[in-house]
């Protein structure tokens, strides 16, 4: 297994609530995968360089975790999927 680190902005409008739920399905996808999550650490509301989605201001989300090639598809197609992600990359660590 590589290790692999997600970043990925939400808008930071939704609720709390929603914003947990976010950070719960994406630890669930690696951990139903047979995958770790090392660490999430949630940065908070930061403005964003340039307007997405005609949002000024983001809810920065990184998860550091350790899985197959094929969760990091997985992640990626199920943070598309969702109107609150506004962006996501996710790079190989080591």
């Amino acid at each position: 297994m590589k290790t692999y680190e997600m970043l990925y902005v939400l808008d930071a409008a939704i609720s709390d609530e929603a914003k947990e739920a976010h950070v719960a399905k994406f630890a669930d996808i690696v951990t139903a995968a047979n995958g770790k999550v090392v660490s999430t650490d949630k940065w908070g509301v930061k403005k964003l360089a340039y307007p997405i989605k005609y949002k000024s201001e983001g809810y920065y989300v990184l998860m550091t975790f350790e899985a197959e090639g094929s969760v990091v598809k997985e992640l990626d197609r199920v943070a598309h999927l969702s109107s609150e992600v506004l962006r996501v990359v996710t790079t190989a660590k080591n």
